[in-house]
């Protein structure tokens, strides 16, 4: 396998990092192409590795480019990074088609969707934790309620630009103090998650209504024949 691409993703890229808060690095790579032309071909092509300490996922080529034609969130955001860790030509040229992966309906469905479903399970501790709210669990409840709200945040500047506004910085003080109500005044949050929402599903998107498929497949065949010769 050779790595095409990797870097620093989650609480680090969008600049909510605490403290506590771990490395996480994402990546791609592309198969041996023996692997690929192989009996187990279709098996390799969807494969991931996981590693932890450090944190590390890498999709291979194939897996990686399903999943970013969805915009799966955190696939989507490895092509927005300001730097990598390994940044090979063949990552370049990947970069380069990131707007190709884009969608009204996608983006719609992964980010909002993503944020509706967090929400409900946040909102479904308050219930369990009824007679004992530990501290552990609303730290956990307050991190994910950010998480909630930066999801909209970004699938509004999706729909309204074609560009990921990946570090959130600039509303980080915002954004922790929903996480605060999300733990400690659900109904709050509530009002606030469905405000946001609400604004998304307004947006009048300048996205296309599909994404590039043709184009990222050209790409595929590419990268892979390349990998062949080489």
């Amino acid at each position: 396998m050779r790595t095409l691409l990797m870097g620093v993703v989650g609480s680090t890229a969008y600049g909510l990092a605490t403290a506590e808060s771990d490395e996480d690095l994402l990546g791609v790579y592309i198969a041996d192409s023996r692997e690929v032309l192989g009996l187990n071909g279709a098996n390799v092509t969807s494969g991931s590795q996981v590693t932890t300490k450090p944190d590390v996922t890498m999709h291979e080529l194939g897996k990686y480019c399903g999943l970013a034609l969805k915009c799966n969130p955190t696939i989507t955001e490895l092509l927005w990074l300001p730097e990598y860790r390994v940044e090979t030509e063949a990552g370049r040229r990947l970069r380069a088609l990131r707007n190709a992966f884009l969608s009204t309906e996608y983006v719609r469905n992964a980010y909002g969707g993503y944020a509706v479903q967090q929400a409900k399970r946040l909102l479904g501790r308050h219930e369990a934790g009824k007679e004992g709210f530990s501290a552990d669990t609303a730290k956990r409840t307050a991190k994910h309620g950010r998480h909630c709200l930066r999801l909209l945040l970004q699938a509004q500047q999706l729909l309204r630009t074609g560009e990921l506004l990946l570090d959130v910085s600039a509303h980080r003080e915002d954004l922790f103090a929903v996480g605060r109500l999300a733990a400690e005044d659900p109904e709050a949050f509530t009002l606030r998650f469905e405000q946001e929402k609400a604004a998304l599903d307004a947006i009048d998107s300048v996205l296309p209504d599909h994404p590039d498929r043709e184009a990222v497949d050209t790409l595929v065949i590419d990268l892979r024949l390349a990998a062949l010769a080489s």
